[in-house]
């Protein structure tokens, strides 16, 4: 589906030139509709709300931002801003398979929607350099470009010697690039297996480094080109596919490194309660089961979620559950003196991502029991202020749960000038939104 926007939304004789929009102002586009947050009064920008004159040009009831280690906006050579989304058209498929890709052209003012990149899990991922889109599905491992007269390539497959006639749920959970270009990360489920890895772009062959039986997803290359070859691994719950019963996670983060003998090693090898005394006992509990379940965790390693590497792939990011922001050094991950750096309080976060400087956060808040305090942040760790993107994010209708409308929020362009999330509606559905960092930095200087 194309849609021209110069075409639908202009009015009288206004040219495709008028209403062109540089990358430097892409937030001025018609296709966007500014949204003001009541209590913060934060501006930020509506892909096509519902309600507007923009509605014209949107291509699904839900359209949701990447997850918030993808990128997603590419801005060309010649200073023009495109960006991918997330589609879903309930109550077709659901967030682990079927939700498909579009992009938005913000100078032509055009959105085409590609239903054949229906994708599993959040695999997709853009190439910040070339412009191409990737992303996973039980067929394989795919590529195209934003032009309509491309069509989708396949790069990498398993062969039937790995498969061995078992069905493949992932390939990744969400794709990387290896920092030589090279390669992009495996972490697969087959069976009861999950191989981890990397499938080369050159021939399409798919290397396996080790194959684990607990569940290990969510793997991510390390971005530097001074430590190739090295993936962060999760550690999930795991729900057995028999009974329902859960497998709890005992430790969250791990490594893995092509050739190192050591194999897969824990990032924090020894526990961590010491740390936080006798009274620590959080009770965890997980928004992705369809019913509600909480475990009191005695040890934090228990209670580290949703990591990302910094920029310059030194440090590892996670959240702490009921603590905040934490962080580790990649220089003394997998040994006794692993610690954790408290980067910013926040009892109740769910999701954060860092700005490429490292000076600011974005986070999301999403406490099950607690659905009223649902916020997307800022914060300046420079100033030590903070100012609410969203100060009360509405919970997602019951029948949208399975698109995962979660705002996952991300500094998003290649040197992070804006903040991209899903802005959940009231009425149900989502929009992508945007916001502009420089603002958010001038309102906590």
């Amino acid at each position: 589906m194309i849609l021209d926007t110069h075409e639908t939304l202009a009015s009288g004789a206004s040219s495709r030139t008028a209403l062109s929009v540089a990358a430097a102002d892409f937030l001025g586009s018609p296709l966007l509709t500014p949204w003001t947050d009541p209590e913060s009064g934060v501006t930020s920008r509506l892909l096509t709300p519902v309600g507007t004159p923009a509605e014209q040009a949107r291509v699904a009831p839900i359209q949701q931002s990447f997850y918030y280690v993808n990128p997603s906006l590419h801005i060309t050579p010649d200073g023009n801003a495109r960006y991918w989304f997330y589609c879903a058209f309930p109550p077709a498929n659901s967030a682990h398979s079927g939700r498909t890709l579009a992009v938005v052209e913000f100078a032509a003012g055009i959105i085409r929607h590609y239903p054949e990149t229906a994708f599993t899990e959040a695999s997709p991922m853009l190439d910040h350099e070339t412009g191409e889109i990737y992303w996973a599905n039980e067929q394989g491992i795919w590529r195209r470009t934003a032009s309509p007269d491309d069509s989708p390539q396949r790069v990498a497959a398993f062969t039937p010697a790995i498969t061995r006639n078992r069905p493949v749920r992932r390939y990744a959970t969400h794709l990387t690039l290896s920092p030589d270009r090279r390669a992009l990360n495996i972490d697969a489920g087959i069976g009861p297996d999950n191989p981890v890895g990397q499938a080369w772009l050159d021939d399409g062959r798919i290397e396996i480094w080790q194959t684990l039986q607990h569940t290990y997803n969510h793997g991510q290359f390390n971005p530097s080109t001074h430590h190739p070859g090295l993936l962060l691994l999760a550690q999930e719950n795991c729900v057995d596919q028999k009974t329902g019963e859960i497998r709890y996670k005992d430790n969250r983060l791990w490594l893995v490194r092509r050739g190192d003998t050591r194999g897969l090693y824990p990032v924090y090898p020894d526990s961590l309660s010491s740390l936080v005394g006798p009274s620590y006992r959080p009770v965890a509990s997980n928004s992705h089961l369809e019913t509600p379940h909480a475990e009191v965790r005695t040890d934090p390693r228990q209670m580290h979620g949703h990591e990302w590497w910094s920029s310059d792939g030194d440090y590892i990011y996670y959240i702490h559950y009921q603590t905040g922001i934490e962080r580790t050094p990649l220089a003394t991950a997998g040994t006794s003196d692993a610690r954790p750096e408290l980067v910013w309080p926040h009892r109740t976060v769910s999701h954060a991502h860092a700005s490429p400087c490292g000076n600011y956060i974005v986070l999301d808040a999403l406490p099950p029991d607690a659905p009223d305090t649902h916020h997307v942040r800022f914060v300046n760790l420079r100033s030590r202020r903070t100012i609410d993107i969203v100060s009360r994010m509405p919970s997602p209708p019951a029948a949208f749960r399975p698109y995962h409308l979660h705002p996952h929020p991300q500094f998003c362009g290649p040197r992070g000038d804006y903040i991209c999330y899903t802005l959940i509606r009231p009425e149900g559905g989502a929009d992508v939104a945007f916001v502009r960092v420089s603002e958010l930095v001038a309102a906590t200087a």
